[in-house]
């Protein structure tokens, strides 16, 4: 896609001049005749690089409006680099145009090859800083689910990943918590042809309802009260590559009707901008939640269930994929040895039957920190089952709860569905059949805490 450069300069000469070099080198150009024109394009219209004249009708020598429009940028957080445009002798002018925020000058009359070098400098130093901030706000938390299978499930949805890979097709990835549906995310956009570009991942539920547009958008500089900096979106941030919404299903309903927008158009505008930028993505997302009956409850949209299941995979619990746990055992054996200094550590024969006849209800996220305590609690190189400690008994183990209070009952189902949801209260309330806030008051009353 060409750049698009905007000339501000009163002197339709000037501006023909400019169209004429440019254009001739693949450039969009955009002509303004004062720098309030200027910043009504800057106000509609995408730009990548400014030539600012210095000197107009009311003022042609002090450069005195070129430098109130520099600082007009300024105030408004709009970043695009900016080339002054000064006459031969204006180096004092120049000087204090640097000063101001523009990224270079250039001296009428002008040299051909020199103007073309720094536009073409200037326009790929600001692709390389808008990276640089795309990658400091990546502060993305990849999970290390390893893919490591010999089981049919596995063999079977991993033959569907392959496949579908290749594609642009929409997928949501379904399954309980902690059995690998990032891993799997991970490794389409790996296997995809969009790998060269960015893995955007976002986790839908760490994000607070008031900031979802900025997140999600991006926000420009004063934008609300807290908006010291413009911000990339996350939409943005993997344009031609590949972004993943994990916990899809805790989208807020007034929310969602802003994302199927965004997913139909492929359209959106930051927050404080009227400017509509398109965005070209491979979305992937994944959730544990029942959508029949969240749509059942006027709680998710059927539209944009629709738009994001073009295909469904469903991951499956490592309790489906028994012949994997001793294999996945021993990756994270070897996996946590390397980190804490420990070599050489093997699992006794013991193992396996403790092992495969657990239910594992946080799967694979379970089974590797169960082998990290097993690691770093073990005294000799060989783990036995004694070493590994389980985080609850198996339920078949307590078909025959004992007689108790209500009080004593009602805590210990609160330990179990905590437990078994690796303590998200939210996720135990729904195991329990009760709101957030329920749970909430009764984790207090009992002194429970995650």
């Amino acid at each position: 896609m060409s750049a698009t450069v905007l000339v501000i300069d009163d002197m339709i000469d000037v501006r023909l001049s400019v169209n004429f070099l440019l254009s001739n080198h693949n450039y969009k150009i955009l002509e303004a005749d004062s720098p309030s024109q200027g910043l009504g394009i800057l106000q509609c219209q995408h730009v990548d690089l400014i030539l600012l004249d210095m000197n107009y009708s009311s003022d042609t020598t002090s450069g005195k409006e070129g430098l109130e429009f520099l600082s007009i940028l300024k105030k408004e957080g709009i970043t695009t680099p900016v080339i002054a445009m000064t006459g031969w002798s204006s180096v004092d002018l120049a000087v204090k145009a640097m000063q101001k925020g523009a990224n270079d000058f250039v001296e009428k009359p002008w040299d051909n090859q020199r103007m073309l070098q720094i536009v073409k400098q200037q326009i790929q130093f600001s692709g390389l800083e808008k990276q640089n901030v795309i990658l400091r706000q990546q502060n993305q938390n990849h999970q290390d689910e390893e893919f490591i299978w010999q089981s049919r499930a596995m063999k079977k949805l991993m033959q569907e990943v392959a496949q579908l890979a290749q594609t642009d097709a929409t997928i949501l990835l379904t399954g309980e918590n902690g059995t690998g549906k990032s891993a799997i995310a991970t490794n389409i956009h790996q296997q995809s042809s969009r790998h060269h570009n960015n893995l955007v991942t976002v986790n839908m539920g760490a994000i607070a309802e008031s900031l979802f547009e900025s997140e999600m958008f991006g926000h420009k500089k004063g934008a609300f009260t807290d908006a010291k900096e413009s911000r990339v979106g996350r939409f943005e941030m993997a344009n031609e590559g590949t972004l993943f919404l994990d916990e899809i299903a805790n989208i807020p309903l007034a929310q969602q009707a802003k994302l199927l927008r965004v997913l139909e158009s492929s359209e959106f505008e930051m927050v404080g901008s009227s400017i509509t930028q398109h965005t070209n993505i491979r979305l992937i997302s994944a959730s544990n939640a029942n959508f029949d009956q969240l749509m059942a409850e006027d709680k998710f949209r059927a539209d944009l269930y629709y738009r994001l299941n073009t295909i469904e995979l469903h991951v499956p619990a490592l309790r489906e994929r028994i012949e994997d746990i001793m294999l996945l055992a021993q990756h994270f054996v070897n996996k946590h040895s390397i980190r804490y200094g420990k070599s050489n550590i093997t699992l006794a024969g013991d193992v396996e039957d403790k092992l495969t006849s657990y239910h594992w209800p946080g799967n694979i996220r379970e089974l590797s920190h169960t082998m990290e305590r097993a690691v770093l609690l073990s005294a000799n190189t060989i783990i036995t089952a004694s070493d590994i400690v389980l985080r609850m008994a198996d339920a078949s183990q307590q078909a025959d709860m004992p007689f108790m209070t209500l009080d004593l009952a009602e805590q210990q189902l609160l330990h179990q569905a905590l437990a078994k949801t690796n303590g998200s209260a939210l996720e135990a309330a729904q195991l329990l059949g009760i709101s957030k806030s329920a749970i909430y008051r009764r984790m207090e009353k009992y002194d429970i805490k995650t």
